[in-house]
């Protein structure tokens, strides 16, 4: 939601916005509703790095109304489901709305939070996210539970925003002005050691587009704020990035004196 407030006001404002802009090409948003395009607030496009086969479940964490999940039904093809979950009745509502208008009946959204997935064990082969994950005050319980749903060998394939190096709390404080979705980004070695501890193996994490002074000088001189004095300490250390890793296939034995405790 923060993404979201951040973004209307920058576009209320007539400032570009760098994290939630140019992310779909017309080629994938051919034949899908307008409403779920203006709709996506998102960082990235999973689905367009995610590697989705036919057949395959496909499990969307924070859906909203976004196009994420129509796109991978339409990837997964008839064979295949993907299931969109966010919290929030007037999402829900939407994304159903756009399912209808789309056409597109291997899709199934309900309601739920991404750290208590409403799904059984070992029940879906990818999970994609859209800026979300970040926003989570239990980051841990979510990647445990994306674990829990995934078959083994299943693929966690997300975008969000992360962090590189170390930044002060003021710091982070004003660049909150420009782009709400960073309160709770981690740097992105604690995401790798989040993923190792709760089970993941493969762990990649590959920047999407990295921000720039220049993308938030626009909308932070409108807040009283020296932009170059803060440089040093903002250029390219906030960054989308696509973040992928595995559910090991078999189940790994506990070599850890407290893992079974």
């Amino acid at each position: 939601m923060a993404a979201v407030l951040a973004a209307d006001r920058r576009q209320a404002q007539g400032v570009p916005d760098p994290i939630t802009s140019n992310r779909y090409d017309s080629e994938q948003a051919a034949g899908l509703p307008q409403e779920a395009m203006l709709a996506s607030l998102g960082c990235g496009n999973p689905t367009a790095l995610a590697n989705l086969n036919a057949g395959e479940i496909v499990l969307n964490l924070g859906s909203g109304g976004r196009l994420d999940v129509l796109l991978s039904a339409r990837r997964v093809g008839s064979t295949g489901k993907a299931y969109g979950l966010d919290m929030t009745d007037e999402m829900l509502a939407l994304a159903n709305e756009n399912k209808r208008k789309a056409g597109v009946e291997n899709v199934e959204f309900f309601k739920g939070e991404i750290e208590n997935i409403p799904l059984p064990d070992n029940s879906v082969d990818v999970i994609i996210s859209n800026c979300v994950i970040n926003l989570s005050a239990d980051k841990d319980r979510v990647l445990r539970e994306a674990l829990r749903v995934l078959k083994p060998g299943g693929r966690f394939a997300v975008s969000d925003v992360v962090t590189r190096g170390e930044i002060a709390p003021e710091i982070r404080q004003s660049v909150l002005l420009w782009v709400g979705c960073v309160a709770g980004a981690l740097d992105e070695a604690e995401y790798r050691t989040k993923l190792a501890s709760a089970g993941f193996e493969q762990i990649e994490i590959e920047p999407t587009r990295i921000y720039r002074l220049e993308d938030a000088r626009d909308f932070l001189s409108g807040h009283d704020i020296d932009v170059d004095a803060l440089a040093p300490q903002l250029d390219g250390k906030f960054l989308s990035a696509f973040v992928r890793a595995v559910k090991p296939k078999t189940e790994q034995s506990c070599c850890s004196p407290t893992c079974c405790n």
